[in-house]
């Protein structure tokens, strides 16, 4: 293959790289790589369709007033992904605003930003943010072919495989193994339609390519599970007097707070809670979300017979449900993070195997050929 073809291959796959990256992270309901935006609230910094690098909170380090974040919001539409810029810091968390707004998301009632809430974080390789002009847009437009894809093939095949994130990467990886094999199919045609002798056989190696849609599978899948989860601290003050604070509780006695649990992605989860420190308990401990799904539990703290401020912690694991809850209660109770790496192991192995099974091994020999001159040398035209 030549250097040009080789080129023009590695931005195509560039290009399905980043738009799967798109499609996927926002499936899921969390950035993966990249972010874009939908509305015009970050004008003239982000128009509605530009897109950004999305740098994930836990490596992004502190977030600082002026930064442009992507935070799971509780009022605004409804709750949901919103991307604003932080423009101060409190003791009770973030103010944000769009650019293109006189107010901020405060004062329209959104709870100040805490750090649990960030998910991203846009790069600013300089003062401003790195912009994608249009890219939302274009990959809008190709989510909208795919999931239609998605769906006539479901349907089809009478499967809900093929919906959902994993089933949007089984369906382009399939279409990349068809248009793999119909390139290697028509240049075979041509070898046989013209008069030549075979030069040399080259291997065309598609396991990186398979290796690389799965581990970008597996990165988004695996920030879905992690991002969304964490640890939730109260700190309980133990008084010698009653308070309508829910968290100000006489000596000795316990109070009952509630805690939300959301799944903002289109993906069944399994969540599980645990309390840290303290005597709180937290019911119910495990719980079965669908797509968009919300469910409230309860966190029974207990104020020591001393009085002062005590920390209690409720720290959540969530593991996507591609496998049997069984198996993931199993996993679960001998490590927390088992399951993360069986589901990360079962959807991106699975991806590559399938996919070396359908090109044969992962290798494909296509005879390159060249013609001769009049004394056996190559035609100086031929590559």
């Amino acid at each position: 293959m030549s250097g040009g073809r080789w080129v023009t291959r590695l931005v195509q796959a560039g290009v399905v790289v980043l738009v799967l990256a798109l499609a996927v992270g926002q499936l899921l309901g969390q950035p993966v790589l990249l972010g874009f935006v939908e509305t015009g609230s970050m004008a003239p910094t982000l128009e509605a369709g530009d897109g950004f690098v999305a740098v994930p909170a836990a490596l992004a380090g502190q977030v600082e007033p002026g930064d442009v974040v992507t935070y799971r919001a509780e009022t605004i539409d409804g709750g949901g992904l919103t991307t604003h810029r932080v423009v101060e810091a409190t003791d009770r968390g973030y103010v944000t605003r769009g650019d293109a707004n006189s107010f901020t998301d405060q004062s329209s009632g959104e709870p100040p930003v805490k750090d649990g809430q960030i998910v991203a974080v846009a790069w600013r390789p300089g003062a401003s943010v790195l912009v994608l002009p249009g890219l939302g847009t274009a990959v809008e437009g190709v989510r909208g072919v795919l999931g239609g894809l998605q769906r006539t093939l479901a349907g089809a095949l009478g499967t809900g495989a093929l919906l959902g994130p994993s089933g949007l990467a089984w369906v382009i990886a399939g279409v990349s193994i068809l248009l793999y094999l119909a390139d290697v199919g028509l240049a075979d045609t041509v070898t046989r339609d013209t008069e030549r002798r075979t030069d040399r056989a080259v291997t065309r190696a598609t396991r990186p390519i398979l290796a690389g849609f799965a581990l970008l599978l597996v990165a988004g899948m695996t920030v879905a599970m992690v991002a969304p989860a964490g640890t939730t601290e109260y700190t309980v003050i133990s008084a010698e007097f009653e308070s309508e604070q829910p968290t100000i509780v006489p000596a000795g006695e316990t109070a009952t707070l509630n805690q939300s649990v959301r799944n903002t992605g289109v993906v069944p989860v399994q969540v599980y809670l645990v309390t840290e420190g303290g005597s709180a308990t937290v019911q119910p401990d495990r719980l079965a979300l669908g797509p968009g799904a919300e469910r409230t539990v309860s966190v029974t703290v207990q104020a020591p017979p001393e009085t002062g401020a005590y920390r209690q912690f409720v720290t959540e694991h969530r593991y996507l449900s591609v496998l049997p809850r069984s198996v993931l209660d199993a996993l679960y109770a001998a490590h927390p993070w088992l399951p993360l790496l069986a589901v990360d192991a079962a959807v991106g192995g699975g991806f590559y195997l399938l996919g070396r099974a359908v090109v044969g091994g992962g290798r494909t020999v296509v005879r390159q050929n060249s013609r001769e001159g009049p004394s056996g040398g190559r035609w100086p035209f031929d590559r």
